[in-house]
């Protein structure tokens, strides 16, 4: 039985460059006009950031491709702007409504998450969209690409720029928060008691700017950076953000179980084809940090009828068999709790479906002390009597209880941390996220959310 839940502490971790690959500081930023730099990756998810005096006159951060491609975020008094440079041709584009800063900007970033790129600007504390463009373009995702890329700045006016570092990018926001475990579903704990999270790092958009990160969550509820996961489809080459993962610790290698969400279509209207699927890595590097392209292979998953999708993957292996618990949608977005079992990850059969749900995701699983229960999310856009409420479930997906925790806004996991055996004074805790946008207007939706931190209630 699963104790009551309070509120304790909220993050937002906030990071337009994630790891810092190169930086510079200048003394005399007035003898500077450029500096460039290489900055091979892995994944395409890079960001450039400078910090600039002034309104930013001409400034301008780029990415350069070693087949000479170029793009980069500029801002000359008050305006910003992306080019986006191929060949001969070089195109411009800006928003009308949100491409104009309201006050000068402290800094000036260019980001490339999955195929678009966005420039940023940080204005009163925070980073603001200004343009973006989507490449529609799968070069960028090629190693041979990403191994050549080299990051610079440039500026019309010596003295604009103090400052400027390159590296992965980061996040605006943190969702799809899991506990990372041991293989028999008991968290997974460094060697001063911290537990390790998975989490969606959410870009300034929709779900292809996002990808896969792990964090540190410390005894007093802090949450710091570990690593940034990126994933080789097995059915096509390059670097995918893919998202909505469970990272699992089975004896000297880690299995990572993710779901394809990296190149799932903003437009409406491409979603009649669109399809999200599950796959797994297995890996001996360590994932606690440092950045990863991990190989993966599909994970087949077996659905209850027609499905246009599975997502959230959650495993455990009970000693006799594995349990997947996951995520089918009849069509986009109308899904509801599966559960999978079987005697290895390679030969899972149905073994229940909570088809009377629409809107319930997050599925997790979770030992009460006397027999496994799946955990879940109900949205609020379910039916009546089944909104905003962490479920408890057997495991026949029926309904035995709920969590007694407050629900945050959007779809929060339901991702409870025990209290460490090693130290008496440690308590239950519950790690969720919420839907608190970020990025400004122009962002749209998938910049959410906050960290929430819960601890039981006394």
């Amino acid at each position: 039985m699963l104790p009551r839940f309070e509120i304790v502490a909220r993050h937002r971790p906030v990071d337009v460059v994630g790891s810092t690959l190169l930086a510079e500081r200048y003394d005399d930023p007035r003898a500077q006009q450029s500096s460039t730099g290489a900055l091979p990756l892995l994944a395409p998810f890079a960001a450039v950031e400078l910090s600039l005096s002034g309104r930013g006159g001409g400034t301008a951060a780029s990415l350069a491709g070693p087949d000479g491609s170029q793009l980069s975020a500029v801002v000359d008094q008050g305006r910003v702007w992306i080019t986006v440079r191929s060949g001969a041709t070089e195109t411009v584009h800006r928003s009308r409504r949100h491409g104009r800063t309201r006050r000068s900007p402290g800094r000036l970033a260019l980001a490339l998450t999955g195929t678009q790129v966005s420039a940023l600007t940080f204005e009163a504390g925070s980073w603001v969209l200004r343009a973006r463009v989507d490449l529609a373009a799968d070069h960028v995702r090629s190693p041979e690409w990403l191994s050549g890329l080299t990051a610079s700045w440039t500026s019309t006016e010596p003295g604009t720029v103090t400052a400027w570092r390159a590296g992965t990018f980061g996040q605006l926001g943190l969702r799809d928060i899991r506990l990372v475990t041991e293989a028999d579903g008991s968290a997974y704990r460094t060697v001063d008691g911290s537990v390790l999270l998975s989490a969606t790092s959410a870009g300034p958009g929709f779900f292809g700017t996002a990808h896969t990160s792990t964090w540190t969550l410390d005894a007093q509820g802090g949450v710091r950076r570990g690593a940034e996961l990126y994933f080789q489809r097995p059915d096509r080459p390059g670097g995918y953000g893919d998202h909505a993962t469970h990272v699992v610790r089975d004896g000297d290698r880690w299995l990572v179980a993710t779901s394809t969400w990296s190149d799932f279509p903003d437009d409406k209207r491409a979603r009649a084809d669109a399809r999200v699927a599950v796959t797994l890595a297995e890996t001996s590097a360590d994932l606690t940090g440092g950045q990863h392209l991990l190989t993966t292979r599909a994970l087949d998953l077996p659905t209850d009828g027609p499905s246009v999708g599975v997502w959230d993957p959650h495993l455990v292996r009970t000693g006799e068999e594995w349990l997947v618990a996951y995520v089918s949608a009849r069509r986009f977005f109308d899904f509801h709790p599966v559960l999978a079992s079987g005697p290895s990850l390679e030969a899972l059969t149905l073994r229940a479906a909570a088809a009377g749900r629409t809107a319930t995701e997050g599925s997790t699983l979770h030992h009460d002390g006397a027999a496994w229960r799946v955990l879940a999310s109900d949205g609020r856009d379910g039916p009546r009597g089944r909104r905003g409420r962490f479920p408890v479930l057997d495991l026949d997906l029926r309904e035995i209880g709920t969590v007694d925790a407050p629900y945050p806004s959007n779809l929060p996991w339901p991702t409870v941390v025990p209290p460490d055996p090693a130290d008496p004074d440690d308590r239950w805790r519950l790690v969720t996220f919420d839907g608190t946008p970020s990025g400004g207007a122009l962002a749209g939706y998938g910049t959410h959310g906050d960290v929430i931190v819960m601890h039981e209630a006394r």
